[in-house]
């Protein structure tokens, strides 16, 4: 005998304890509170594709809603920090419906009011750009998608919502030059680079919220003169990066090869914090922005496996104490670990919302404390060692 989809009772049961584990957690945002409002009135199963994709340990595996419903309502409804993956391409996912947790944080980072003109980057399943057009009215919200069939799954989707939100197909780097300016302009995926369409394209004071570096996201202020943005870091989450032409990014084996090392040494600290400490995982990720980390824990500690994505690479073996090093290529990323984590501890261990960024046509840079006057880093992927800029 067929099942049957997923009643009604059991995603409103499942609806209201999101609600209530968002609650306990302080994650409705006081001065937002119409994100709670339109969550309950457009929740995020009105807008989920038939079918889910599931980590078994080894591949991602189908959980359809026709022949698993309870499945399919768990992946979707699993926690306030748990994303849906809605596609997957040649065994890698290529879109989700991000966790609600982060969903929220961004809305209210957005600062959005009735009337905005909304640009939406990254259409995806199509809530969040639902959710906008909730708070903005009919016909105030554009969403862009570089994937053909999951704009037209979502411009069903709202369409059956009752929303006037325009979904078209296009670049989300080069924004959307019709009917500017925007108010306000969202990425639902993360960007190395900020691009400077999206700037040109918001009006003076307009806000940009965008996910940078696949770690975490950032609000800028578009300045009155249009010729720069600049913000705060708003919160940690990964995001998935864009969908362009360039190749994949290498794993450590493909930078690794199969050559002998040649350097070695030691480290002498603990490698813990590389698992754990975000606060010391984003500086990182700001001041050596190529530099990728993967880490593991055996009978010996933490060990860490680094890479530049090009010829660089670094193994730390845990050992009492410390780790032992070995690596190849033209960097040694060893040392550069070692003396930015030495940064980071000089500067009193800095945490995210200790960050800012400035965007300008020419370039763009990551700043400590204090836009004028703090250090500052480039963002590009391709930055010279992590070094600070002038």
């Amino acid at each position: 005998m067929p099942m049957t989809v997923t009643g009604t009772t059991d995603l409103t049961h499942r609806r209201a304890v999101l609600d209530t584990a968002m609650q306990e957690r302080g994650a409705w945002p006081a001065r937002s509170p119409w994100i709670r409002e339109a969550v309950r009135t457009l929740p995020r199963d009105r807008f989920a594709p038939d079918r889910l994709w599931r980590w078994d340990g080894h591949a991602y595996v189908p959980v359809d809603r026709q022949v698993d419903p309870d499945g399919w309502a768990r992946e979707l409804y699993a926690g306030p920090d748990d994303a849906a993956v809605t596609q997957v391409t040649d065994g890698l996912p290529t879109s989700s419906l991000s966790s609600p947790g982060v969903v929220v944080d961004m809305l209210d980072s957005l600062l959005l009011e009735p009337g905005h003109r909304v640009l939406d980057l990254g259409t995806g399943a199509g809530w969040n750009c639902a959710l906008a057009a909730h708070r903005t009215g009919p016909g105030r919200v554009t969403s862009i998608e570089v994937d053909t069939g999951l704009a037209a799954a979502a411009r069903a989707r709202l369409a059956q919502a009752g929303l006037a939100v325009g979904v078209e197909v296009g670049d989300g780097a080069a924004g959307w030059p019709v009917g500017i300016p925007f108010d306000r302009v969202i990425a639902t995926y993360a960007v190395e680079r900020v691009p400077w369409p999206w700037v040109e394209q918001c009006a003076p004071g307009g806000r940009i919220v965008t996910p940078w570096g696949r770690l975490g996201h950032v609000a800028l202020t578009v300045a009155d003169d249009h010729r720069s943005a600049t913000g705060w870091m708003q919160g940690l989450a990964q995001f998935m990066p864009a969908r362009d032409r360039s190749r994949p990014e290498p794993a450590f084996a493909e930078v690794r090869g199969h050559g002998p090392a040649d350097h070695r040494g030691a480290m002498e600290r603990g490698l813990e914090p590389l698992r754990a400490d975000w606060d010391l995982l984003f500086t990182l990720r700001v001041t050596l922005p190529a530099v990728r980390i993967t880490t593991a824990v055996d009978q010996d500690g933490t060990s860490a496996w680094i890479h530049d994505g090009l010829a660089s690479w670094a193994v730390l073996s845990a050992r009492p104490g410390g780790a032992t090093v070995h690596g190849g290529g033209p960097r040694r990323l060893a040392a550069e670990l070692e003396a930015a984590w030495r940064t980071w501890e000089t500067h009193d261990r800095p945490g995210v919302y200790d960050y800012g960024m400035t965007v300008r046509p020419d370039r763009q840079y990551v700043w400590l404390n204090d836009p004028d006057t703090g250090p500052r880093w480039p963002t590009s992927a391709t930055a010279d060692q992590g070094q600070a800029v002038d």
